[in-house]
């Protein structure tokens, strides 16, 4: 072979191993994606329209916290058999169920809305929405890897971020929207319940999927098994762990309600801006990511991505201008965007197929509790102390917590690629 067809060669392979778009161009992996973003826009809609609506209702810092807690609980105490459920039974069907439930739980927030329904009942509906997301959750997440091969997993956890975080965009500005328009959170709700049944409908349209389901039978061990699959995988454990405190003790977007009408004095239309501003800089972060050669140094990337995380928080919670607040949730979303491509593709290549319901399962307990208890904390916090001093002190406690987390397991710190882990 001459040297012109050889460099053509190698240039064409080179091409093909840095495609940005090589997980979307499989049909299915791309419904499942455009389903996600659907559900996903709904979801940020919703909880725009929920915390906005019960702010104005109470006035309370706690009740909003409490929307997080209402949510987290029920994924917690479900997390072993949800997790053994989509490691057992048809995923699909799985999620079909899930989404139908949580349309189901935006109708019912509608008539609440447009009744005044009693804060009790709106917590009863969240409550329900955690059943469905605790199912969801390990169920989607498992079946996803079904739809792409092995070597595009990477790429897969780029775009599965950038996916989410387009959604958060989309969502949270359209509430806001929608709320100043409509005058109100009830057509939010309705709107939410018609985008979740569009999902349920390009879900239907994904073919099935072959792969090996778990046959054991329904015990503790079998249950248990992906939490003792992620205790002796140290660097899984580190990773989740360092995104489970850091977003737990570091995470200031329940309190937005807070800051948009107390210290910012902005309106809802700003409050949907303040909670599309994490995602847009993650999604520029993950498009980025696809397009970049795969991280050589994960760990280190890992752990200076949580600390400016951090620093970005405090920085946020000191702000009184609007326009740095939203640059600051700009960074604070690229920054976390970083570490979630990093955690999904690191737990993804090292759980065998059998065990990625489990595993998500627990995957998705350390991402809820850092999202939903995280809300419960920055709101019991902010309820004592101030939203100010909650959200400050959450950002040095990120920074406190990569440092012992490096300390504990130092191998997280020499993590190099991520495709040469085992």
């Amino acid at each position: 072979m001459s040297l012109d067809k050889r460099t053509s060669t190698l240039h064409s392979a080179k091409l093909v191993q840095h495609d940005p778009f090589a997980a979307l161009r499989f049909r299915d992996y791309r419904l499942f994606t455009i389903a996600r973003v659907l559900l996903f826009t709904g979801t940020q809609m919703q909880t725009v329209a929920i915390g906005w609506e019960l702010y104005e209702r109470t006035g309370s810092a706690l009740v909003l916290g409490g929307v997080g807690l209402a949510q987290v609980l029920p994924m917690i105490a479900l997390t072993l058999i949800t997790g053994h459920v989509a490691d057992r039974n048809d995923r699909k069907r799985t999620m079909l169920l899930s989404v139908s439930l949580l349309a189901f739980c935006s109708l019912a927030l509608a008539v609440l809305s447009f009744s005044r329904g009693t804060v009790v009942l709106f917590y009863t509906c969240l409550l329900l929405i955690g059943v469905a997301r605790a199912f969801l959750k390990p169920a989607s997440d498992a079946f996803m890897w079904q739809l792409i091969p092995v070597s595009l997993f990477t790429n897969a956890a780029t775009w599965n971020s950038s996916s989410f975080q387009l959604a958060s965009v989309i969502g949270p500005a359209l509430g806001g929207f929608a709320i100043a328009t409509l005058g109100g959170a009830t057509g939010v709700y309705i709107l939410a319940a018609i985008i979740a049944m569009l999902c349920f409908l390009l879900t239907v349209a994904i073919k099935e999927q072959k792969t090996t389901l778990s046959k054991e039978p329904i015990s503790l061990k079998a249950l248990s098994a992906g939490a003792q699959f992620v205790w002796q995988n140290q660097l899984i454990l580190a990773a989740i762990t360092l995104d489970l405190f850091a977003v737990l003790l570091g995470g200031s977007v329940a309190l937005l309600p807070i800051f948009a009408k107390d210290i910012l004095h902005v309106g809802p239309i700003e409050l949907g801006y303040l909670r599309a501003a994490p995602s847009i800089g993650a999604l520029i972060m993950a498009v980025t990511l696809a397009h970049l050669p795969p991280l050589r140094q994960a760990g280190s990337a890992l752990l200076w991505s949580v600390v400016g995380f951090g620093v970005v928080t405090i920085v946020f919670g000191l702000s009184h201008w609007f326009w740095l607040s939203l640059l600051m949730l700009a960074l604070s979303g690229a920054l976390d965007s970083i570490s979630v491509v990093i955690r999904h593709t690191l737990v993804q290549i090292r759980t065998p197929d059998d065990l990625r319901g489990r595993v998500a399962a627990i995957n998705s307990i350390f991402i809820s509790a850092s999202n939903e208890l995280g809300g419960f904390e920055s709101g019991l916090t902010a309820a004592l102390f101030g939203p100010v001093i909650s959200v400050v002190g959450g950002g040095i406690g990120t920074i406190v917590v990569v440092v012992v987390v490096a300390a504990i397991w130092p191998k997280i710190r020499r993590l190099g690629a991520l495709q040469e882990s085992p």
